[in-house]
């Protein structure tokens, strides 16, 4: 029998149909349990290949990547063994104070970040980058924030390689002010963030996060982004940005909920999920 929601070229890639399919489920804001058999991604590589389509299949430009799963318990609720590149698309990254769709968001958090935009581009070599080569191409960091969700549901029991296949859960990013340039001088790890969620029909409440969450510190992410790329021949490209995933336990969200960050003397990222 034929499955209804696989277009019926049967000469085309499978990672051309999961990427197809995943963009339509993102258009009408259903989920899917799993993708068929017919173009499910079975290993990392599959995963990969399929997210690579995207940006063909949607359209839209890449303007960046995220990280996902850039802590430990972060990678335990979603069952990965490490953290997971994906691509930030255009028309899904906002400026500080926007307002972000909230319809279809099953998730319904947003997350805290670090994120950095490159000064030059970074194309694959053989041997890996350092972190002070990856540092000196980086132009700027940034307060951000994601909000992150998923075609897939239960999105903790898609595994690695359907949740590459779903851009590691990239919906939207909000990407605040460059930082002083002191930021350069700064012990990231060490450097704490201030959240607060302003609720109008229920209480508000504060979190605090540290970079050391993010992979122990976001440029030990951003480095190891820049290496993953890589190792998949893609150049992190003049421009684009990287955000290097939550620096603390995620906001849960309520529609009409204001949402802002306080990085300290580094700036600050506010957003507003749409009622």
């Amino acid at each position: 029998m034929t499955d209804p929601n696989i277009p019926n070229t049967p000469s085309v890639h499978p990672a051309q149909l999961a990427a197809q399919l995943i963009w339509s489920q993102w258009q009408s804001g259903q989920v899917l349990s799993a993708l068929p058999d017919a173009c499910r991604p079975l290993t990392v590589e599959q995963g990969h290949a399929a997210q690579a389509q995207l940006p063909a299949v949607s359209g839209r430009t890449v303007v960046g990547w995220k990280i996902a799963a850039t802590s430990a318990n972060g990678q335990a609720h979603i069952r990965v063994s490490g953290p997971l590149a994906g691509r930030l698309l255009s028309g899904q990254v906002f400026d500080s104070g926007a307002t972000v769709p909230s319809a279809g968001n099953r998730m319904r958090v947003a997350e805290p970040e670090f994120a950095f935009v490159a000064g030059q581009d970074l194309p694959p070599q053989t041997a890996p980058y350092t972190q002070e080569q990856v540092m000196a191409a980086v132009a700027s960091l940034h307060p951000a924030m994601e909000v992150p969700d998923s075609r897939l549901e239960p999105f903790t029991a898609a595994g690695e390689a359907q949740l590459l296949a779903d851009n590691a859960c990239a919906r939207h990013f909000v990407l605040g002010p460059a930082a002083p340039d002191l930021w350069r001088s700064v012990d990231l790890s060490a450097h704490t963030v201030q959240a607060r969620v302003a609720r109008q029909q229920a209480s508000s409440y504060n979190r605090e996060g540290i970079g050391a969450n993010v992979l122990g510190d976001p440029r030990m992410a951003l480095t190891w982004l820049v290496n993953e790329l890589s190792r998949l021949g893609i150049t992190l490209e003049k421009g684009q940005v990287v955000t290097t995933g939550t620096c603390m336990v995620p906001l849960e969200l309520e529609p009409g909920d204001a949402v802002s960050a306080d990085f300290g003397p580094l700036g600050s990222v506010a957003m507003h999920f749409a009622p």
